[in-house]
């Protein structure tokens, strides 16, 4: 059993090294009392080269390339809508030169993190799946997660509906992934909520450092709101599906206790 605790967290460090790239960088830079345009450029131009370097040499596959591309779209046309000017949603202290609107480019690269994570960890810990929903759900769900950032600015909030979609769309579904040697697995909706507090706690270290702030940080430093967990959950399920959109093929194979 402590075997195989180590080797879960070794497996899970390497899955998570571009997000703990970026945190430690937020750190860094923090400490270091770097502030203005160019600690958000300096940000950006470090995680590009890391990224790249990845690719290169192949720690990331080209598979998880595509889906780190496709974060980086999906995350950055809801932080330019979040963070204009009729939104206010939240803001970024320093933008810098490479920017879109008020948004500094390191932020894509964030959400892509995320997308890395899931992408290594489906290929390093070899997920497999019980009772996965039929693939047009999780498309459906995920849309209106996604519409949702957008609407419930103009519209009624339907968060709530939203949880118990995903209660009913992936109530029943299990993740097998293997660690050492033997196959182990978990609710779905409890991973994405594990990987959700993890979010939420680098985001709190991000507004600590004063990267972004939330409106009502504005003034001085809280935690960020317990509502935002939430947002996150619902962004892992979002971010969930998009990676399975290069990995459809893998979503339906038997787990070695459906076939026994």
């Amino acid at each position: 059993m402590l075997r195989e605790g180590f080797y879960f967290l070794y497996k899970l460090a390497q899955s998570s090294v571009f997000g703990g790239f970026i945190l430690c960088l937020l750190l860094a830079f923090w400490l270091l009392g770097i502030q203005s345009g160019l600690r958000a450029d300096l940000l950006f131009g470090c995680v590009l080269v890391v990224q790249i370097l990845l690719v290169v040499f192949q720690f990331e596959s080209k598979k998880e390339a595509k889906v780190i591309g496709l974060f980086h779209l999906v995350g950055t046309a809801m932080e330019v809508f979040k963070t204009s000017a009729a939104i206010g949603s939240w803001s970024y202290a320093h933008i810098g030169f490479f920017a879109i609107g008020n948004v500094p480019l390191f932020t894509g690269f964030m959400y892509a993190s995320v997308g890395s994570f899931i992408a290594r960890c489906w290929r390093i810990l070899q997920f497999k799946f019980e009772n996965y929903p039929p693939f047009w759900q999780t498309v459906v769900l995920s849309v209106l997660i996604y519409a949702n950032f957008f609407t419930h600015h103009y519209l009624p909030d339907i968060r709530s509906v939203l949880f118990l979609l995903a209660g009913v769309v992936y109530g029943r579904t299990f993740i097998h992934f293997k660690v050492y040697q033997k196959q182990w697995r978990i609710p779905l909706l409890l991973a994405c909520g594990l990987a959700a507090a993890v979010i939420f706690f680098a985001e709190n270290v991000g507004t600590f450092s004063r990267y972004w702030v939330y409106p009502n940080q504005v003034d001085g430093w809280h935690m960020v709101p317990l509502g935002k967990f939430g947002s996150w959950f619902l962004l892992l399920i979002l971010s969930f599906v998009l990676v399975t959109l290069v990995h459809r093929d893998k979503l339906y194979l038997r787990t070695d206790c459906e076939k026994s």
